[in-house]
Formats: C-alpha cells, structure tokens, sequence
C-alpha cells in the first residue's frame, strides 16, 4: 500500500481485530511517530512509529495501556452528548501484514478547537487569539489539569514530561486533552514499568536533577503539575522566576529550581525577590499552603488529588470583583488583577512621561553637546567670567578703600558714638565682624582660583586691624602713628 492508503491490523483491548484503512498524513507528530488519519473510523486517527526497532517493546507498553486505562479519557458533555477526548489514549494496537507492532489507534482531536495551555497560561497571547479573560476560566482549566493527572496516578501511570505545551485546552470550556500517552510512564502488569521517554527543564524537580527518566515517576508530576497551577493562577509567571538579588549572578530557572529558590513563600528567598507583577499576596491562604509544599525542601509535596479537591473549593468560595467583570479574588486583601493592572498602568505613565523628557548625559540634554551649542556656552562662559573678574576686583578695591578710611567715618559720627557708651561700639564690633565674615563666605565661590583665598583672608585681617583702629580714633586714644592714609 501507498503512504497515503495504509491497511493494518487493529487489535482491540477486548480481544477482537479488525482491518483498517489508514489515509493522509495528518501531522508529522514529534519524536516517536506522525499522525495519519483514519479512513475506516471517522473520530479516530492513527499514531505510527517511525521505525520498527522497538517493535516488541512497544507493543507491551501499548498493551500495557490498554489493559489499565484510566476512566478520564472522556469526557461527555450533559447537556449536549458531545465528547471531548481528555487523553490521547491508545484504543487499538496496529499491526502491519508482518506482524510488527507499528502504531496504535486513538481519539481524533480537534486542534482547531483544543489549543496549546500555553496560550491560555499568557495574558498578551490570550488577547491576540482572542481568548476568554475570566479567570475563573484559568481555574477551571487548572482543576480540569489536576483531575486528568489524578486519574492517571490511581492507574499507576505518571506523565513525567507535564508541561503546558504537552498540554491542550478547549476554548470553549477549559477541558484539556493530553498528547503523546505512550511517552508516559507506565505500569504495567506483575510490577512492570514502561518508563517515560522524555522530561523539560523548567519542570524538573529538584531531586530529580541526577535522575534519568526511567528513575522519574509521581513526585515529578506533582511537582510539574503545582508549577503549571502556579503559572495559571499567577498570571504565567513561574514559581522559580524572579528579580535576582545580584543582577551579575544569573541562573537558569532550572538551576533555581535546583537550589530551592522559591520567591513566593513565607521567607524571603536569598537569591532572588518576586516578580513585581505577582498576585501571590492574594491568593487564597490554603492556595499559598500547597505551593510551599510543592516547592520548598523537605516538604511532602501535594498530590494531584489535593489539588483537585482544594480548587473545587476556589471554584465555589470565590468574590467577584466590582470593576472588572472578568476578576475574582478569595481574600480580603482584594483584587490582585486589579492591583497588578494599576501597577503596570502606572509604569506606563512614568515610562511615557521619561520618553517626552529631553534625554541627558551628566544632567545636560543631548541636544545641548551639538559642538555649535558647546561653542556657543563656552563664549557664554568666558564673558560671564570676565564680568566676575572684573566685578571681584572692584569689591576688593572699594573694601580695602573703605576699611582704610573707616577710622576717619567713626571720627565724623564720634560723638554720637561717645554717648553711646563702650558696650555699644563692642556690639557694632561684633556686627561689623560678622558681616564681614558672612561676606567673605559669600564671595568664596564666585572667586576664580584658590590664590585669592589668600587675599580674602588678608583683607579680612586687615579689615579687623582697621575697625580696632576706628575704635581707639572714637575713645580718644593717641593713635597718631596708626595715620597710614597720610
């Protein structure tokens, strides 16, 4: 037969087999096999692996799998009978005319219609697929999550590789279908094990970093799956992402993971802060009870079944919020939503407002280093100095003029002076020292170099010798060799 017109053999769980005829490729699949569709079932495609080495091997997982199937592959709507496959569970066994063991038979899903978790998971995503924004919806979904890899664990299968792109959601009720079910673990019968084939980073438990897959089984998926939660509820953010403390010392998520750093607990993180846009302060208590069993050291970490149970609860205990019909919230606290939305509205302003502002380097506008501007302040500059120059030196002159001539003023007013008494000339001493003291202060940054600090402090000396020799002039005293003006 042609690639387009494949016949094989199915083999049915309940023992009988029947002949079927594969059609067109339908997707080039992943590592383990393509996608053909089904020409003898119409709601049915079949997987096939892409060589036949591991024949008798996959032939035992996949019988494995269909002898211990879980009661969640699917799910029938009440009210309107239609199906929605939650797993891509193998329903028959393929066999080529040799015998060979070459593929399974499983449930058509509609990838029109059940897209990847990670588009729900994104906010900016959600808005370019047009998406539902209620997050009761995430939760739902997050609850729908839990209940498939529930179901899976009491069968004694475990996912491993659980991430949302493994994952996919119905838009229109936040069921989810699983792909790719034969690289799950799986248990098979008398203790057999068909070890899952594949795991990511960013998902992998901590104890699991020096395991293999083989090695891997229920704590991974506990893990993977509060990860997933934590990415639901929390707006996409991952529970080991954050700000670094130290912006030089950068890890990977998985190195994070590795180290326990989990930001979003009861104790603060060594290496790094939360997210700024984390709504993990308003979630609800027993929500935040969960997440630090699953990721902290030395806690038993949550079982699909808690999860399952504890967001039921959310599902029903919720308050909604009064200015966003799609927000809820399960605290006092309020509405995280809305307070993450007016953190980021805020930062928008102030980013904009830092955009209209001129830019700057060392506080000048860049416009003003233009070399015609440069030139131009620097003539500015040298005029404005000159000015000083010449207005310094023309204070200095008329100071060291006045203070000279100042026993000769005290002699013009002497008698008023006189009458005055002692007690207030010390008193005018004193203002006239502190004035002048006050001047010279003034005068210190306008001066154009450190050598006429010298002169300043001179002038100030000999403004003193003059005001002692204005005093004695006014009492009376013989000061005829003080006379320095003639």
């Amino acid at each position: 037969m042609t690639a387009e017109k494949m016949l094989c053999l199915a083999l049915y769980p309940d023992g009988h087999n029947e002949r079927v005829l594969l059609g067109e490729l339908l997707n080039k699949g992943g590592a383990a096999g393509k996608i053909y569709r089904d020409l003898t079932h119409p709601h049915s495609v079949a997987k096939i692996f892409h060589t036949k080495e591991r024949s008798g091997t996959n032939r035992q997982k996949l019988e494995a799998m269909l002898n211990n199937r879980p009661d969640c592959t699917v799910f029938v709507d009440d009210k309107t009978g239609q199906e929605y496959p939650q797993l891509a569970w193998p329903t028959a066994l393929l066999e080529d005319t040799q015998g060979f063991c070459i593929g399974y038979l499983m449930p058509q899903i509609d990838t029109n219609e059940a897209i990847s978790l990670d588009y729900l998971i994104q906010k900016a995503v959600r808005r370019k697929l047009g998406l539902s924004e209620r997050y009761l919806d995430r939760v739902f979904a997050a609850y729908n999550i839990t209940s498939v890899v529930a179901a899976l664990h009491a069968c004694g299968h475990y996912i491993v590789d659980l991430k949302p792109s493994n994952v996919s959601v119905y838009k229109q009720n936040q069921l989810v279908v699983a792909f790719d079910c034969d690289g799950f673990s799986i248990k098979g019968e008398n203790g057999a094990r068909y070890p899952a084939e594949f795991v990511s980073e960013e998902y992998i438990y901590p104890e699991g970093m020096n395991q293999t897959c083989d090695e891997m089984g229920e704590e991974q998926d506990k893990f993977a799956l509060a990860v997933i939660i934590f990415k639901l509820l929390n707006e996409g953010i991952h529970p080991f992402s954050g700000t670094p403390l130290k912006q030089e010392d950068m890890l990977s998520i998985q190195e994070r993971i590795a180290g326990y750093h989990y930001a979003y607990g009861f104790w603060p993180d060594s290496y790094q802060r939360p997210h700024p846009y984390s709504i993990h302060d308003y979630l609800d208590k027993e929500t935040m009870n969960l997440f630090e069993r699953a990721f902290t050291k030395d806690k038993e970490r949550p079982t699909a079944l808690e999860w399952q149970a504890h967001l039921d609860y959310l599902l029903n205990h919720y308050k909604r919020c009064k200015k966003d019909k799609n927000h809820v919230y399960f605290t006092p606290k309020g509405c995280g939503l809305c307070m993450v939305a007016e953190k980021f509205k805020l930062q928008m302003e102030n980013y904009k407002k830092q955009q209209k502002e001129p830019p700057t380097v060392r506080g000048m506008e860049v416009k003003e280093l233009a070399a015609e501007n440069l030139r131009r302040k620097k003539i500015e500059k040298e005029q404005l100095d000159k000015i000083k120059y010449y207005a310094l030196h023309g204070l200095l002159a008329f100071l060291l003029i006045f203070f000279t001539f100042l026993y000769k003023i005290a002699k013009i007013f002497g008698h008023v002076l006189q009458e005055g008494g002692v007690f207030v000339q010390f008193i005018l001493i004193v203002l006239g020292i502190c004035g002048i003291n006050g001047l010279l202060r003034f005068l210190v940054p306008y001066l154009p170099n450190r050598k006429y600090e010298n002169i300043l402090s001179m002038l100030q000396i000999y403004a003193y010798i003059c005001m002692l020799i204005a005093f004695l002039t006014v009492n009376g005293f013989p000061i005829e060799w003080f006379k320095l003006s003639e």
